[in-house]
């Protein structure tokens, strides 16, 4: 996040980790207390908010104070249940996508290999073993299969956890009750508009590129839960008026599939020192990205032969991906993809400075808006 006056970016992501990392800890703990076969998936309920920017908590926290409402450390706790949502969205994501990294580490569904490969109806077999002996190889050994769908398995339901301490997290923040209630209904939308953007991504995926429909599929898997979500449901803590409200969602839509665009440039061109994610990923998965889809656009027969050549493949090597993104810069398509994200972020600033709203929020989501599109990871 970029600093401004009166706004410290790095200051409040340190009171929301703490939040985060207190919180979670706690339910951690208390999860593993059942039985010691469950301390694995604990540890990836903690690493699930390990790290972070944390700009949906931001959005929430200004979305709060455009009203005119003080710094709260009860809305910190609020604001904090947004990044749970994340972490819950993240970690179904990674297993839908069965996505390797995140953050340069394993992704949950990965990790929980060795847990079940350590538990007593896997490891060597005998009584309660699925496969017998020889049950834990490794990749592609007998009951592999078994070791995969079960760590999967796990994943999903940290995931469903990390959603229900979400909810519990806002419901427990510290704001009274008749704030909280004037929220609450915002978080089914929430639930219902992400739930449906992922959904439209599972059914698209492997279809012909469309630049409308990966459109769509960036609004509603991403950009509502990344920013409008959040800000409104500050708003409505705050008691925001029907004007401010529209304000939110003509800032936060356009913003927040500027941040998702930005995602799909990263995702092929990125560092992945950077990005901590496998940069074939998008490829490997043919995932409906705008991307992908302006690249078809613009390309002829021979380039849409070349990229049905690689779309989908499990076995895209480095040199694999070097010859798409030729393809992809010989049609500009980066080009126009940052063009997209450009006339977006112009269009969220232009409707903030219609609002009338306090210059420090004014200023903070003047930087947030340029944090959320142009960062490296």
């Amino acid at each position: 996040m970029t600093p401004c006056e009166g706004w410290e970016p790095a200051a409040f992501k340190a009171r929301v980790d703490e939040v985060l990392q207190q919180y979670v800890a706690r339910e951690a703990d208390r999860f593993a207390a059942v039985d010691p076969l469950l301390a694995p998936v604990a540890v990836q309920l903690e690493a699930a908010v390990a790290h972070g920017k944390r700009l949906r908590a931001a959005f929430c926290y200004w979305g709060w104070r455009a009203v005119g409402q003080p710094d709260s450390d009860a809305l910190v706790r609020a604001a904090a249940s947004m990044e749970l949502v994340h972490a819950a969205a993240v970690t179904h994501d990674d297993l839908i996508d069965d996505s390797p990294l995140r953050h340069g580490r394993p992704t949950a569904h990965v990790a929980l290999r060795t847990a079940v490969r350590g538990a007593p109806g896997h490891a060597g077999g005998g009584p309660g073993g699925r496969d017998g002996p020889g049950d834990c190889g490794g990749p592609g050994g007998p009951g592999a299969s078994a070791v995969t769908d079960a760590a999967k398995s796990l994943a999903m339901l940290t995931g469903d956890l990390l959603m229900a301490l979400a909810g519990d997290l806002f419901a427990t923040s510290g704001l009274p009750v008749a704030y909280l209630t004037r929220a609450r209904p915002l978080w089914l939308l929430m639930a219902r508009e992400l739930i449906a953007g992922e959904c439209l991504e599972i059914l698209r995926t492997g279809a012909r590129p469309d630049v409308t429909q990966s459109l769509k599929v960036i609004r509603y898997k991403t950009a509502k839960y990344t920013v409008e979500q959040p800000l409104l449901i500050g708003g409505a803590l705050a008691g925001a008026g029907p004007r401010l409200r529209e304000g939110y969602s003509a800032y936060g839509l356009p913003l927040g599939e500027a941040f998702q665009l930005r995602d799909d440039l990263l995702g092929l061109f990125g560092a992945t020192r950077d990005t901590g994610k496998a940069n074939a990923d998008d490829l490997r998965g043919h995932r409906p990205t705008a991307l992908l889809a302006e690249t078809w656009r613009l390309a002829g027969d021979d380039a849409r032969e070349l990229l049905d050549s690689y779309l989908g493949r499990s076995d895209l090597g480095g040199d694999d991906v070097d010859a798409v993104r030729e393809v992809m810069r010989g049609l500009k398509a980066p080009d126009r993809i940052e063009d997209m994200i450009s006339a977006r972020v112009g269009e969220a600033l232009d409707t903030l400075h219609a609002l009338d709203v306090p210059a420090l929020a004014a200023t903070a989501l003047t930087a947030l808006a340029h944090s959320a599109a142009v960062r490296p990871s």
